[in-house]
């Protein structure tokens, strides 16, 4: 009998004696990290960064394919025993010698996730994870100029790029409310002593909203640059129309982490028929955050639509698209994506 055959036998008796645990189950807990198990990472140490925001290093498990900067990663984080998932952007290199990666957490308001990982985690906690994914991510062939145009914690992705590769020309303007909420501040400031970057910071509660226009003084040459856009919805939507307006949208490349928000219906009693809960929600928030919040186990991915994690079979009912104010109405077979979707009267959700 060969070896193989052998093992195999022998994997089946240990199953055998040790149901209904299987030898996996026990691997898992010996050494959770292995090759071959479900992709987990383990936290190694949690660095403020501002008051509300904190770096998570990360050690990924064996399975871990690496990223490209600029992706995010997807983690499952046990919340008063309940596994809530939520994406949070890389900030570290490519090439970390140490083979750690690192996520920076800003904390916001009622954020389950966010204000746990950056008030209560502990070094030792184990995580799940998904492998990297995103495409607000840099050419292989690199631009002689570069923008950088970012807002709060949308610095995040852009920090991933900026520790990872090097251009000769790089310009970053970035919006914070005061100097000492700007994650990363200072690192930014030895890169621009480096003359590795060249930085303007707007502090909103003083200079007020960055007003795009001003990119004509603040960075003269910017339409000759390549851009990559990150922050909230406004700064966004008003970059795209300035880069459109001038005929260059191909050089604008932005990354959203909320979707845009339109005017919603009026909400009604939402039905999570598989477990049987029955809630009241308004017509503005996403039904993904109304099934959580009634603690109910909602698969989640980037919460944004892009990823389709979410995806759910609509039973009954009717809901609105928070993006684009479109209606679906229930029907054999039709899925929704929770996360981007709001009661529009009474529904069924099948979860």
């Amino acid at each position: 009998m060969t070896s193989v055959a052998l093992r195999g036998r022998a994997w089946k008796l240990l199953e055998m004696v040790t149901t209904p645990l299987l030898p996996s189950d026990y691997l898992d807990l010996v050494s959770p990290l292995r090759a071959g198990a479900d992709l987990r990472g383990r936290i190694e140490a949690v660095h403020p960064e501002t008051g509300d925001a904190a770096t998570i290093v990360i050690r990924p498990g064996r399975g871990w394919r690496g990223h490209t900067a600029g992706q995010y990663v997807r983690i499952g984080v046990d919340v008063d025993g309940v596994r809530l998932w939520r994406a949070y952007s890389i900030t570290s290199p490519t090439n970390r010698q140490d083979g750690r990666v690192t996520i920076t957490v800003k904390a916001i308001p009622d954020g389950k996730v966010s204000n746990h990982l950056v008030r209560r985690a502990k070094p030792g906690t184990l995580i799940q994870l998904d492998q990297a994914t995103g495409d607000f991510v840099l050419p292989q062939t690199k631009p002689a100029k570069v923008l950088y145009l970012t807002a709060g914690s949308g610095i995040t992705p852009v920090m991933g790029m900026l520790r990872d590769t090097e251009f000769d020309d790089v310009v970053m303007v970035h919006s914070a409310p005061q100097p000492h909420d700007v994650i990363f501040r200072s690192d930014l400031h030895e890169l621009v002593a480096d003359k590795k970057l060249r930085l303007t910071e707007v502090h909103t509660d003083t200079d007020g909203m960055l007003d795009i226009a001003r990119l004509d003084e603040l960075v003269p040459d910017w339409a000759e640059r390549e851009t990559w856009a990150c922050g909230p919805a406004g700064l966004l939507d008003a970059a795209e129309k300035h880069w459109s307006d001038h005929g260059i949208p191909e050089r604008l490349h932005t990354e959203r982490f909320r979707p845009s928000i339109v005017a919603a219906g009026d909400g009604g009693e939402v039905t999570f028929s598989t477990t049987g809960k029955t809630v009241d929600a308004d017509g503005a928030t996403p039904l993904l955050d109304v099934g959580e919040e009634a603690g109910v186990l909602m698969p989640s991915g980037c919460r944004m639509g892009i990823c389709f994690g979410c995806v759910t079979p609509l039973k009954a009912g009717a809901v609105r698209d928070l993006r684009t104010g479109e209606i679906t109405e229930a029907e054999p077979g039709v899925l929704i994506q929770t996360c981007v979707s709001a009661a529009a009267g009474p529904c069924d959700i099948e979860r």
